[in-house]
């Protein structure tokens, strides 16, 4: 028996978080799951799941134009030249999060990011802790919140210098940048290449 459910509004099976509200909606069907490589692009997903610790996933993706406007596009380079004067900016932002602790380990994972550079770069890094290919889970009790391969990327990125990202948090992260597919096998996205 599956999880997944259908949306009333197109008739397509969706796994049950990505149904409604539209943004979640929009967010299953066209981004999570899917395959993101580059420095700045996994830099931005490693510090939405950071902010996301403890809240809604739907508290950060309302605020995620304006953590881009905030954070300067995630620009890695960028945000590792962050002073204290920009953590302050960023404490007085209302359009983000403004936890004190989160945005103090976002600038020391951007310097952290940057030092990665002649090792690869942060891409490499994450990617080289993708797990084998497996089905797609048919429950959504069928997925892990922590795996061993999410407990090694944890390690790996904290010893680096990286904070805020737990074994459940880089799981979240492996989910959404397509390292792992866990849409339901009901749902209509299509399986990744």
């Amino acid at each position: 028996m599956s999880d997944a459910v259908t949306s009333a509004e197109d008739g397509l099976a969706r796994c049950p978080w990505g149904v409604d509200p539209e943004i979640y909606r929009d967010y299953h069907d066209s981004e999570w799951g899917r395959p993101v490589r580059g420095d700045d692009e996994l830099f931005e997903r490693v510090t939405l799941e950071a902010f996301q610790s403890g809240l809604s996933w739907l508290i950060i993706l309302r605020k995620r134009e304006s953590f881009r406007a905030a954070f300067d596009g995630f620009r890695i380079a960028k945000v590792a030249e962050y002073t204290d004067a920009d953590a302050q900016r960023l404490m007085e932002d209302a359009g983000i999060v403004r936890n004190r602790l989160k945005i103090a380990a976002t600038i020391a994972n951007a310097k952290a990011a940057a030092e990665l550079a002649s090792d690869g770069g942060l891409s490499n890094l994450v990617w080289s802790f993708a797990p084998e290919r497996r089905e797609r889970p048919k429950r959504l009790a069928d997925i892990a919140a922590v795996t061993p391969e999410s407990t090694a990327l944890s390690k790996a990125l904290k010893k680096r210098g990286f904070r805020f990202v737990g074994p459940t948090t880089a799981y979240a992260m492996m989910q959404a940048v397509g390292m792992v597919d866990d849409h339901l096998a009901d749902c209509h996205v299509p399986e990744r290449d």
